[in-house]
């Protein structure tokens, strides 16, 4: 074994990573956008350094030292800063928080918009139809006594983000439009947690499309509060939002007539046997509550094992929700809220691209790093809904890195232009060289 090897590249299915920050402009609007934070006589861009983070994280980085796998590879990422350069452009940034969220978050909305604009029917809301933004809170563990790292509701230390998610539907992932970061202590049902992530979430969609918005929520949104901002004749947004099972709703399911159940729906929209919706709306006090605002219940057995909860009448396990909608099924309601679910599976992502660890001592400076975090998931969401093709645009970060990015190469001179040639036998070679064309078909953004 010898380390004599030239030419040769690592992780050069990244490729695909640096192609989404051309097309898409992310990489100008990021360099635009934190000019003013690059110092006299700087050699490296700002703009450039977070770019590089956020390729970093998502190709599997948890701290702002693996940024080293791609300055060891100039040939595919170019001139990447020093450890020191990258410290102190994040501490740079945390110093001005305010303004420096500001610019990368409008980097941030003008690329989403020309992804989605180049994604024509593959795009969120390109039917006609709803953009839906799912919010969630999560709990990010601390290892240390990091600013505002406190003891959380599950008994757990560390911080309790909440976050934004736009759902690509059933063939695509979704793509993260705010992360934003609490103390650990923060309530799971705060309205104003709610609030300033559906704020953050709508200013990050295209304008044309902020008016036809499903906001989905668990029962930490079923408040006052939340409904009521949401409900604002200015904002016209629409919601499907969990509640809390509550005395009077304990009552307003046992009046409920047997004839008022109706079947359920599956995960691919079938009767499901052992499972009913009913509307209890009428049977309710929704004095305070939005007018229009419809209550929808589901029941089920549960499965062979679970626990039983207090909540559980008669052996069947109750959920409930409130939905703004007048027209469509109660399974088709129910399903739809039901599918709210799909961002457990996005947050899962995000926590393997950066989330997992919030690796800086400040609490600004981790902000920045969730922008960061944000960033990246976006990139690995464009790439996947402007390139790949199938199943492909449903992998997960992990399996995206093993099969895409994982892939060897070697790095060619001919001519003037330099040429990258991935290992003949890689199963999925195919499957990136396609991704890679269709990414270069597309002009610079």
């Amino acid at each position: 074994m010898s380390a004599d090897g030239r030419g040769l590249v690592s992780q050069a299915g990244a490729v695909l990573l640096w192609e989404t920050l051309r097309v898409t402009g992310l990489g100008r609007g990021l360099s635009a956008g934190l000019e003013r934070w690059r110092a006299p006589r700087a050699v490296h861009d700002p703009g450039k350094i977070v770019a590089d983070l956020a390729a970093a994280l998502a190709l599997g980085g948890d701290c702002l030292a693996d940024i080293a796998v791609l300055r060891e590879q100039p040939g595919l990422a170019g001139p990447v800063a020093s450890d020191p350069v990258v410290s102190r452009l994040v501490a740079a940034l945390a110093a001005d928080l305010p303004r420096s969220v500001k610019a990368i978050r409008a980097a941030r909305a003008a690329a989403r918009e020309r992804a989605w604009a180049l994604a024509g029917d593959a795009a969120p809301g390109a039917d006609g139809g709803l953009v839906t933004v799912d919010l969630d809170a999560t709990i990010v563990i601390a290892h240390s006594e990091k600013e505002q790292a406190a003891a959380t509701w599950k008994k757990t230390f560390g911080f309790h983000p909440m976050t934004a998610w736009a759902d690509h539907g059933a063939g695509g992932n979704g793509e993260p439009l705010a992360i934003v970061l609490r103390p650990g202590n923060a309530g799971s049902n705060t309205a104003a947690g709610h609030i300033a992530a559906a704020r953050l979430a709508i200013a990050q969609l295209p304008r044309h499309l902020r008016r036809k918005v499903l906001i989905r929520a668990d029962s930490g949104g079923g408040t006052h509060e939340f409904l009521s901002w949401l409900t604002a004749r200015s904002r016209r947004l629409h919601y499907s939002v969990g509640m809390t099972i509550t005395e009077d709703v304990q009552d307003a399911i046992g009046k409920v007539p047997a004839s008022a159940w109706t079947p359920a729906y599956d995960g691919d929209g079938q009767v499901r046997d052992g499972a009913w919706v009913a509307d209890i709306t009428g049977l309710l006090d929704t004095g305070g509550w939005p007018a229009g605002m419809r209550v929808i219940v589901r029941k089920e057995r549960p499965h062979p094992g679970a626990q039983l909860r207090f909540t559980d009448i008669d052996g069947h396990r109750f959920t409930c929700f409130a939905t703004d909608a007048s027209k469509g099924q109660l399974a088709g309601l129910e399903l739809r809220h039901r599918r709210r679910a799909r961002c457990e599976d996005r947050i899962r992502g995000a926590k393997d691209t950066g989330l997992r660890n919030l690796p800086l001592k400040g609490f600004a400076q981790n902000q920045i790093w969730c922008e960061i975090a944000a960033l990246a998931g976006e990139l690995l969401a464009w790439a996947q809904m402007l390139a790949l093709a199938g199943t492909a645009r449903r992998w997960e970060p992990k399996r995206l890195r093993l099969r895409i990015f994982a892939v060897a190469g070697r790095l060619a001179r001919s001519g003037r232009r330099l040429r990258l040639r991935l290992a003949e036998n890689w199963p999925w070679a195919r499957e990136i060289t396609a991704a890679i064309t269709r990414l270069q078909a597309l002009p610079s953004g």
